[in-house]
């Protein structure tokens, strides 16, 4: 994935809308190892000869999980926009405040990670769990690779919860019926869900809003969406070339203006500072320092259900 929030605030408010908003297969794991079944295994639907945005992903960023077409897939692009490794690092960065700022100041206790990619501590489960150990969280996503990993890796402590939901996020039905999602999530509660730098995987606009709407419309009031949405409006001319490099080796990439990233928040109250470059949501200090604002192609923002 092309991976893939500054005001001070009381904490009694943080969690709460501001402004005027705009009505802005699967298995479980536990706290112990689960022997994959053979169809669970590398290797079972894996494609190595195109491009996936996970394993580009991990390359760029000094993993080892990854094939011939994914390094090239990254090297190509980091040439076209040296930027691309500062940019995955604070989307990076992001998806870590989101979920301390979730789980710490607004008492989420139940996570829904479309997209996770492959494991880099600290994962979601991890930051959550350490705020509270009872925090259960499902992940998704549709690589065999990241599968076998998350099997192997993303174990939660023995009194939380964490699942690995193995589908497609263009068949949300799919992901909100399965038996095990179900089991980890109580939909009474609220729950945060994170889509963070994944919705450029989906080409179409109206496909991707209605996918990210068709998982909002079963969780209940109280619940955060997250994301963070790739954009071109900060450096546009090499990132129409990472485009490029991206679509010639099989992999999607689309990027969005503000408007239509605003859309993903219809009907949900803003939380502030709203819809800002990832690296200005609520940053903490554990960002790199003197980052451009043309080095960051990803909006960010988190909203409540009312």
């Amino acid at each position: 994935m092309l991976t893939w929030w500054i005001l001070s605030v009381s904490r009694s408010s943080t969690c709460i809308g501001v402004g005027s908003p705009a009505r802005v297969t699967t298995r479980l794991t536990e706290a112990f190892s689960v022997e994959p079944r053979s169809e669970d295994r590398p290797g079972v639907g894996l494609r190595t000869d195109v491009a996936h945005g996970a394993r580009i992903y991990d390359y760029i960023l000094g993993g080892k999980d990854n094939f011939a077409v994914d390094r090239e897939a990254g090297e190509n692009s980091l040439q076209l926009w040296p930027a691309l490794r500062v940019h995955m690092q604070a989307n990076r960065s992001f998806m870590h405040r989101v979920a301390r700022f979730l789980a710490a100041e607004c008492g989420i206790r139940q996570f829904f990670d479309i997209g996770t990619g492959l494991p880099t501590s600290p994962n979601l489960h991890e930051i959550a769990q350490s705020v509270d150990p009872t925090a259960r969280v499902v992940y998704t996503d549709n690589d065999p690779l990241v599968l076998a990993h998350a099997r192997a890796l993303m174990l939660g402590t023995a009194v939380g919860r964490t699942a690995y939901v193995d589908a497609d996020m263009r068949d949300p039905q799919a992901i909100i019926s399965a038996p095990e999602f179900l089991e980890t999530l109580d939909l009474k509660r609220p729950v945060g869900l994170l889509l963070i730098a994944v919705v450029h995987f989906i080409e179409d606009d109206a496909e991707a809003l209605r996918v990210v709407r068709q998982i909002l419309d079963v969780l209940p009031a109280g619940s955060y969406l997250a994301m963070s949405i790739a954009t071109d409006e900060f450096d546009p001319i090499p990132l129409a070339e990472v485009q490029r490099e991206y679509n010639r080796l099989g992999e999607t990439l689309v990027f969005r203006d503000r408007p239509t990233a605003l859309a993903f928040f219809d009907g949900l109250d803003l939380v502030e500072p709203g819809l800002v470059q990832v690296h200005k949501w609520r940053p903490d200090g554990s960002e790199a320092p003197g980052i451009a604002d043309k080095d960051i192609a990803m909006y960010g923002a988190v909203a409540r259900k009312a």
